[in-house]
C-alpha cells in the first residue's frame, strides 16, 4: 500500500525533540517498514501552529491534492494533533478519505499505534481521540480556574514582558537590568536604520539570551513586539499588568 507520511511542528516545539520533526519522520518511517508501507512522499508543516486548517497549510494543500490525485492509499502520521484541530475536525477529514478508499494511520495515539483499515481501528479512532478531545478541554478549565484565582488574588496573569520580571508582590514588574539594556541596544540600532531582521540576527550572532533564555530564538517578531511595547509604554514605566 502506498502511503504519505505527514510531519509539522509549530516554531516553539521545534526545540522539542519528542516533537521536532526529524524525531517524526524517524518514528513514521519506522512503523511504514514495520506494517510494509511503502512512502512515496514524507511532507512537512513547519512552522505551522496546530490551530490551522490542514486545507490552508501548504504541506496541507499538497497532501490533499495527492489524495486528490490517487497517489496514495494511506497517510501516516505520529500523533493527531499533527494534523487535525480537534476530534471533530479527526472525524470529519476521515469520514471523508474513508469514502475515498484512504486510510489513517496513527503511530501514537495514547500511545498505541492504530488505523483506519478496520472496523476496530475505526472504533478506536473515535474512543481515544474523544479522550483526548476530552483532556484539552479539561485542561482549558484547570487553566481558567487557576487563573481566576490569581487575579482574585491580585496576582499577575499572563506572560512577564521582555526587560521586566515579576516583583515580589507577584502583581506588578520590577524592571531587570540587563533586558533593559538590550532594549536600550534594540532601540539605537533600531534609529540606526537596522532592519528588525539584522537586529535579530545580531543579538543571537552574540549569545543574547530572549527572555525564555535561549540564545538563538531571536526573530524579527519579537524585536517588533519589544518595540510596540516600547512606543507604548515609554521604557517599560513602573506598571502593573495584572
Amino acid at each position: 500500500m502506498k502511503a504519505i507520511g505527514y510531519t509539522r511542528c509549530s516554531t516553539n516545539e521545534q526545540a522539542d525533540s519528542g516533537l521536532g520533526l526529524d524525531a517524526q519522520a524517524e518514528r513514521i518511517k519506522a512503523y511504514a517498514t514495520m506494517r510494509g508501507l511503502a512512502l512515496v512522499d514524507l511532507i512537512t508543516d513547519a512552522g505551522v501552529s496546530g490551530g490551522k486548517p490542514l486545507a490552508t497549510r501548504e504541506g496541507g494543500q499538497r497532501l490533499l491534492g495527492m489524495l486528490k490525485d490517487r497517489r496514495a492509499e494511506a497517510v501516516v502520521m505520529l500523533k493527531l494533533d499533527r494534523m487535525f484541530r480537534n476530534a471533530g475536525d479527526c472525524l470529519t477529514t476521515v469520514e471523508r478519505w474513508e469514502k475515498a478508499g484512504v486510510a489513517l494511520h496513527v503511530v501514537d495515539l495514547g500511545g498505541n499505534a492504530i488505523d483506519t483499515t478496520s472496523a476496530a481501528g475505526r472504533f478506536m479512532l473515535v474512543v481515544l481521540a474523544g479522550a483526548a478531545e476530552m483532556e484539552r478541554n479539561l485542561t482549558r478549565e484547570r487553566t481558567r480556574s487557576a487563573m481566576a484565582v490569581k487575579r482574585a488574588n491580585g496576582q499577575r496573569v499572563g506572560t512577564v514582558p521582555y526587560g521586566y520580571d515579576l516583583a515580589a508582590d507577584g502583581a506588578t514588574l520590577a524592571e531587570n537590568p540587563a533586558e533593559q539594556a538590550v532594549i536600550a541596544e534594540i532601540r539605537t540600532q533600531r534609529s540606526a536604520g537596522r532592519t528588525l531582521e539584522q537586529i535579530a540576527a545580531d543579538l543571537t550572532a552574540r549569545g543574547i539570551p530572549t527572555k525564555t533564555g535561549k540564545s538563538a530564538g531571536w526573530t524579527h517578531q519579537a524585536i517588533a513586539r519589544i518595540l510596540k511595547r516600547v512606543s507604548v509604554f515609554g521604557a517599560f514605566a513602573s506598571v502593573s499588568f495584572s
